[in-house]
């Protein structure tokens, strides 16, 4: 039985969000359509992340790679392909910051980014605006400053969702990774209300330090901590770490996950990752999967040479591709369900 003071709480989150989803998308440069326009803001309530109607929803989909090394595919032509023929309710953009990336050409990467949240607003899905960066901490005025520009120019649009730190390496949550994304919110929040994801510790691995110490829910509303999986190297205590987080009632997303190795190549366990899966869908957790490239590795869905608009052949699919492409069609039927 909920508590008095927690049914309180959630009612008067429910209530704000309500009334936040009224003036979402008022000045967004396009009117969401298709899926995105059914389900509206995300609103990550009791530890769900449930649609502007209050339903809880399940977002599959997947991630670009980097996008300095990759961008041949950051087109709306592959995008498209995946929302028609993959079915995709969601697409990540992992914008690379170090290593050639936005630290070095912001300018372009930034247009990258972009261009695929104008494809997601035209095709009715949602995209995840991911600051692709394993020491986002030496970088937060960078992130800051991204973040703030495009959450002023799209953070009405309510299928735009933030994820402010894509994979902490060895940082420590409590003195490091935990006041950065304290830094990093309140620019979003200056522009936007809708859906920000935060990592965690060892490659978004250690959800019971984040079950432990979380981010004060009422002054940081609206935020999911994000889990991140490669099913050959990543097994049951890594879920288990993840059921932590789940018994605290913290509402989680897995916005990069694999059936390779954790290094993105080697060995593929199909099995695991339906395990994964499994147990991501009976919480409620949605997925993005990595990734569209044709990097000769075992967690690219393409092989090498794929056509770079989008118009591939079965054929054209990697073992990982094939087992994405079944999976996110097979799921995607509806993209919501209750439980």
């Amino acid at each position: 039985m909920i508590k008095a003071n927690s049914r309180i709480a959630f009612v008067f989150l429910l209530g704000l969000f309500c009334l936040l989803n009224i003036a979402v998308g008022a000045n967004c440069p396009k009117a969401p359509t298709g899926f995105a326009a059914q389900h509206g803001q995300l609103k990550a309530i009791n530890g769900k992340i449930l649609d502007k109607n209050s339903q809880p929803v399940i977002l599959r989909g997947m991630s670009l790679f980097w996008s300095q090394w990759m961008g041949k595919y950051w087109v709306h032509s592959t995008i498209a392909s995946l929302r028609n023929n993959w079915k995709i309710t969601v697409i990540r953009a992992a914008m690379g910051v170090e290593n050639g990336g936005y630290l070095t050409a912001p300018d372009v990467e930034k247009q990258k980014v972009i261009n695929v949240i104008e494809s997601a607003l035209t095709l009715g899905i949602y995209v995840i605006v991911d600051w692709h960066d394993h020491n986002a901490d030496q970088h937060a005025d960078k992130a800051i400053a991204f973040f703030t520009e495009i959450a002023q120019k799209y953070g009405n649009c309510p299928n735009v969702i933030f994820e402010s730190f894509n994979e902490p390496v060895q940082q420590d949550w409590a003195r490091v990774i935990k006041p950065y994304h304290e830094k990093v919110i309140p620019a979003i929040r200056k522009m936007s209300q809708n859906l920000i994801l935060l990592g965690s510790k060892e490659w978004d691995q250690r959800l019971d330090e984040v079950a432990a110490n979380p981010l004060d829910a009422t002054k940081y509303p609206n935020i999911a901590y994000t889990v991140h999986f490669y099913s050959a190297t990543h097994k049951q205590w890594n879920r288990d770490l993840v059921q932590k987080a789940i018994d605290k009632k913290l509402a989680l997303f897995a916005s990069e996950c694999s059936v390779s190795e954790a290094s993105g190549d080697g060995a593929i366990d199909t099995a695991e990752f339906t395990k994964w899966i499994d147990f991501l869908e009976k919480n409620g957790i949605g997925w993005v999967a990595w990734s569209i490239a044709d990097k000769p590795e075992s967690s690219a869905a393409l092989k090498p040479g794929a056509n770079p608009n989008g118009a591939w052949t079965t054929a054209q699919y990697t073992p990982a591709g094939t087992l994405f492409f079944n999976t996110i069609r097979a799921r995607n039927v509806e993209g919501i369900r209750k439980f």
